[in-house]
């Protein structure tokens, strides 16, 4: 989302959904970051609110986990997809259009505010930093999984084909807005190569993804995560 209230075009989930449900089924299969977020804050008997939820991908499995789940999606092509998989997952999980800037709760409402690489983009996204504040109960969380490109093989891959990204700058706009920083480290695993190379095209420009997948060999590759949370 920006500042403006409009989201930010996310090209690799808005434009190949189905790639990307490929890479969300690949990702973090030990369930690491799901781990360390409930160790924040248990999820049974919470209020969780996912924020670009995107097509829903992990709104049945908190509720499966025993949260009350409200799914937040600015593109409405995406919110259909969500709306369709909680149904047919039967999931008593729901999800709705709308912003990071202007949730659609109540005050001091919810128990934790879950977004996965969707809502990172550091200086300009303070509105919606506020308005996590605002929706949280005291003693609730605020969840942010961020990339990491300071290490792992993920991150370097990164790190090539955006050089313009600078993850001190990053950083510091986290340590400002009173974030702690969790280092994790995920594995992308696929079962099909051609599944994997999918996902790289759609995450790194044609050049570097050329250049990454004649260097990497099999169907596995570590990715550094930045686990941004802070506490109401």
């Amino acid at each position: 989302m920006s500042g403006s209230g409009r989201a930010i075009r996310s090209p690799n989930i808005w434009d190949t959904p189905e790639v990307y449900e490929l890479e969300n089924l690949a990702s973090d299969r030990a369930g690491v970051i799901d781990t360390a977020i409930a160790a924040l804050h248990p999820l049974r008997g919470a209020v969780l609110v996912d924020v670009g939820c995107g097509t829903g991908f992990h709104l049945p499995r908190f509720a499966e986990r025993g949260a009350t789940v409200l799914g937040v999606e600015p593109y409405l092509p995406l919110v259909r997809r969500a709306a369709n998989r909680l149904r047919a997952k039967g999931s008593r999980a729901r999800v709705v259009a709308g912003s990071a800037e202007a949730l659609p709760v109540a005050d001091a409402s919810v128990d934790v505010v879950h977004a996965r690489w969707a809502y990172f983009f550091g200086a300009g996204c303070e509105p919606g930093l506020a308005e996590l504040e605002r929706v949280l109960r005291p003693g609730g969380v605020a969840c942010l999984v961020d990339n990491d490109v300071t290490r792992s093989t993920f991150g370097g891959w990164f790190a090539r084909a955006y050089p313009a990204y600078d993850p001190v700058a990053v950083q510091r706009f986290w340590d400002r807005q009173g974030f702690t920083t969790q280092a994790l480290t995920i594995r992308w695993t696929f079962d099909r190569r051609e599944d994997l190379e999918a996902v790289v095209r759609i995450e790194l420009p044609p050049g570097p993804a050329d250049a990454v997948l004649a260097e990497h060999e099999g169907l596995e590759v570590d990715y550094a995560v930045a686990l941004r949370w802070r506490r109401s």
